[in-house]
């Protein structure tokens, strides 16, 4: 029995259907939405507390707490039973969001935001949970389908928290993350199969393999480098979106920048279509046609400084982004299918330490010199994307 079949059959025989899909992707957008609410609300946080420096690191202490979770419980769906797993990460994603609706001042927030962060990782528990399920036929379809739910989360989350924001208070948009994350919980605890993995590895060799795979597998590790560009690029322009619609150009609040997450639903469409692409012609053309697209929404940025202009960027940017992570977890997930877990920990935690330095260095950009430095900034990243697929030996060809 192959690898792949004994995969397969750990889990249970339950079919993967329609519904068992749209489940997972659901789960997937509610969880990875936490990590997410704080973009349009930080000018209402930075007028609350006035220690700006904190404020502006609240988006950045998320990303590292989502990779610090990539890097320490992901692995863990490799080990032990991944709907408990997921269930029981849902359950502390719910308290650690409430504990951030209680912070006293920014530091306690950021130190709440790491502890997000890091449980809302429970989405790429999924993930590979999903992949594991799926015919290799139909792996990337599954996979596309599954992100774009996970897409659809970012999107209303950017949405939800800028009008609660708005209108109630940031504080009231982390204590609404109690209740959906325990929604979250009882809706795969019911939905999911039980998975027990056949591998005996134990948590520390686990870590220690993640270093192995790093070293040994180059489609891994271009595909981790170039989507940390991109999605550094990605998170430049959203964590500095809400800062700059509050300038007199524009003179907008927190719903307006929440709004804008709605114009990116043309992300959910490219989803998956770029995972039946990729089943059907490779990966490596939908890889360079994404990060072009990446590279071609900062040039309209900084050319077009108008509501239209950042409305035909964002749709632009999300087709992008999300065409170059479904092409390149396509190629991962096809590489050890005992180890999906692992392999989605090096992509994601490399992903999102990629994520965090878009981040901080949109805030430095920003500071300095102001939305074209940001445009700037952001056109590197996403050209340093599409020079690592064009130019990697493995990335010139289309893996399967």
């Amino acid at each position: 029995m192959s690898s792949e079949t004994t995969g397969s059959a750990q889990f249970g025989q339950r079919p993967l259907s329609l519904g068992l899909i749209l489940t997972m992707a659901v789960a997937c957008g509610v969880a990875v939405a936490n990590i997410y609410y704080n973009q349009p609300m930080l000018g209402v946080i930075k007028r609350e507390f006035s220690d700006s420096w904190w404020v502006g690191l609240i988006p950045t202490a998320t990303q590292i707490g989502y990779g610090l979770g990539l890097f320490l419980l992901v692995p863990l769906g490799d080990l032990m039973d991944r709907r408990r797993l997921i269930v029981a990460q849902f359950v502390i994603l719910g308290l650690a969001s409430y504990a951030a609706s209680l912070a006293p001042n920014a530091a306690a927030l950021v130190g709440a935001s790491l502890i997000v962060g890091a449980c809302a990782s429970v989405a790429q528990q999924i993930i590979p949970f999903a992949a594991s399920l799926a015919s290799p036929e139909r792996r990337g379809s599954t996979i596309g389908m599954v992100m774009a739910g996970l897409l659809c989360g970012i999107l209303l989350s950017r949405l939800l928290s800028g009008v609660v924001a708005t209108y109630a208070g940031w504080r009231e948009m982390f204590q609404l993350g109690l209740p959906m994350s325990v929604a979250g919980a009882i809706a795969m605890a019911i939905a999911l199969p039980r998975n027990y993995p056949h591998s005996g590895i134990r948590y520390t060799a686990a870590l220690r393999s993640l270093l192995h795979l790093w070293t040994s597998e180059p489609k891994l590790r271009r595909a981790s480098l170039m989507q940390a560009a991109a999605f550094g690029s990605f998170s430049a322009f959203w964590t500095v979106l809400a800062l700059h619609l509050e300038e007199p150009h524009f003179n907008l609040g927190a719903d307006a920048a929440g709004l804008f997450g709605v114009v990116g639903a043309a992300g959910v469409i490219a989803a998956p279509l770029a995972g039946r692409l990729a089943d059907t012609r490779g990966s490596g053309l939908v890889l360079r046609l994404g990060a072009g697209l990446v590279v071609l929404s900062w040039l309209l940025f900084a050319a077009w400084d108008q509501l239209a202009g950042l409305v035909a960027g964002v749709i632009i940017m999300d087709l992008g982004a999300q065409s170059t992570m479904i092409s390149n977890q396509h190629v991962i997930y096809d590489l050890h299918p005992d180890a999906r877990s692992r392999l989605n920990t090096v992509f994601m935690t490399t992903m999102f330490a990629g994520g965090a330095f878009g981040s901080i260095g949109g805030i430095i950009a920003w500071d300095n010199g102001g939305w074209l430095a940001v445009c700037g900034f952001g056109a590197v990243l996403a050209l340093t994307a599409l020079a690592v697929q064009s130019f990697s030996r493995d990335g010139v060809r289309d893996a399967h």
